[in-house]
């Protein structure tokens, strides 16, 4: 039995693939994408460490990008196999992988028009929508806690991650007939943290070998959890004191959920009076939409505060889903007080660019970070304090408030994963990946003063043996 980290390791936190050899099979353990630098992105994005089509099958963690994001790819490339994610997690993709290429393809229009491209140069997107729709043809959707047979020699079985809706711990048993060996084996894709909106806590597994974890934030500490509310509120309420906008530039999947739900419920306690709130992305739409049909991943208190007295986390008299470029158009025209909930998260790509060219150089506005932000995104740029950033190749001054709100994150940090690795029964090996260097070296540290002994940090495309 082989492990190999071919994908989110070697320092990186995006891009996420991992390939599990044994008994003459070839399993991939997710296959994300690549974000970053657009030179490095486009190597990493279309130069798998691997051949697709010697991949026998796949299992995917969860929806995020950064894990499903070349999945079409990998098809595209002649993987032909099933691939295993909970009920959620296929829902989810099917707007996920198709908003991808949406992107790429837009992407790839703009910088012809713009002529950011040279004229004889050509650049093609990773994938196409009809790529996207042959990836989700062989995607299988499978129950938590229910064991299902994935190659000779393997069965596997979902836990709830806790991270974002249908979320998966992977959890193998695998039986080497080569050696005559039997191992375990949790594959964390990425842990959530207890105590979080809307979803239920990472749930208990079974006793393991071998742990390949994230460690996204492996050397920090999120703010309490429990001030969320206060701590929105303060801004919310700042920025209808300043009548400015205030933009949140947020996931379309997850985190723009949890935002809708905490803004209803400041509203429902009179904690904030009723603002505008646009959540300025189809793709967040359809998502919630997806949301509204798996209650059975939502947790007591959101059955509690919302859905036992019939109303809903995502819907009220100021919550506007925009759809329409024209009425995305139209929020620019609009006087503030209000809230706009917008993708990429990162301020990569999408409509959250215009918002942020519309409104960063006004004193009265207010952009709150609410996610990680990856190195040399814009996002990372405004969490640096940048007074000065590029957006569509134009200069603009950073003149609005720059918030930064880590409660929000649906990341464990280093005390979560901590906490839940240490309940783990039978650890023989960890490995730590998804992480940048300091994180992962951080965290190592930290396992070992907790008694762990045996902590490897792969490299990329580095291979071991079991």
């Amino acid at each position: 039995m082989k492990i190999k980290f071919v994908g989110a390791s070697g320092g990186d936190v995006t891009g996420s693939k991992h390939i599990i050899s044994v008994n003459g099979k070839k399993i991939l353990l997710d296959c994300g994408m690549f974000q970053g630098k657009r030179a490095e992105a486009e190597d990493k994005n279309k130069n798998f460490l691997f051949d697709p089509k010697e991949i026998d099958v796949m299992i995917l963690s969860h929806a995020h990008i950064d894990h499903s994001g070349s999945i079409p790819y990998l098809v595209k490339q002649g993987f032909s196999g099933p691939i295993y994610c909970t009920h959620a997690t296929r829902d989810l993709c099917n707007y996920m992988l198709l908003d991808s290429a949406f992107i790429q393809e837009n992407e790839i229009k703009w910088l012809k028009k713009n002529k950011k491209i040279k004229a004889n140069e050509e650049v093609e997107p990773y994938y196409s929508s009809d790529d996207a729709e042959m990836a989700l043809a062989l995607f299988h959707g499978v129950g938590y806690e229910k064991s299902f047979i994935v190659s000779d020699g393997v069965v596997a079985s979902f836990y709830d991650a806790g991270h974002i809706l249908g979320s998966s711990l992977v959890h193998l048993l695998i039986y080497d007939k080569e050696t005559k060996k039997r191992h375990s084996l949790c594959f964390t894709g990425d842990l959530g943290r207890r105590g979080l909106a809307l979803l239920r806590d990472p749930q208990p597994i079974p006793p393991a070998d071998y742990l390949i974890t994230e460690t996204t934030y492996g050397n920090r500490l999120h703010a309490n959890i429990t001030t969320v509310e206060e701590d929105l509120a303060v801004v919310v309420n700042q920025v209808i004191a300043q009548k400015g906008s205030l933009i949140i530039p947020s996931f379309a999947l997850e985190r723009a959920q949890e935002i809708i739900y905490y803004l209803n419920l400041l509203i429902s306690k009179k904690l904030i009076p009723s603002i505008p709130v646009f959540i300025d992305s189809p793709l967040a739409g359809n998502v919630t939409e997806v949301f509204r049909s798996h209650p059975e991943c939502f947790d007591k208190e959101t059955f509690k505060n919302f859905l036992s007295g019939g109303k809903s986390p995502f819907d009220g008299a100021e919550i506007h889903y925009t759809r329409s470029v024209d009425e995305s158009k139209e929020i620019n025209e609009k006087e503030g007080p209000m809230i706009i909930i917008s993708a990429s998260g990162m301020c990569e790509h999408g409509r959250i660019l215009h918002h942020l060219k519309n409104n960063i150089s006004d004193p009265k506005n207010i952009v709150l970070i609410v996610g990680y932000q990856a190195e040399n995104t814009l996002g990372r740029k405004l969490v640096m304090g940048d007074k000065v950033v590029s957006i569509f190749g134009d200069s603009y001054d950073v003149k609005a408030s720059i918030y930064i709100m880590d409660a929000f994150s649906a990341h464990a940090d280093r005390s979560d994963l901590l906490e839940y690795i240490s309940r783990i029964e039978g650890l023989k090996k960890i490995f730590l990946v998804h992480g940048e260097s300091t994180q992962r070296e951080s965290f190592r540290v930290a396992l070992s003063q907790n008694g762990f002994k045996d902590i490897y940090l792969p490299s990329l495309g580095e291979e071991i043996d079991l």
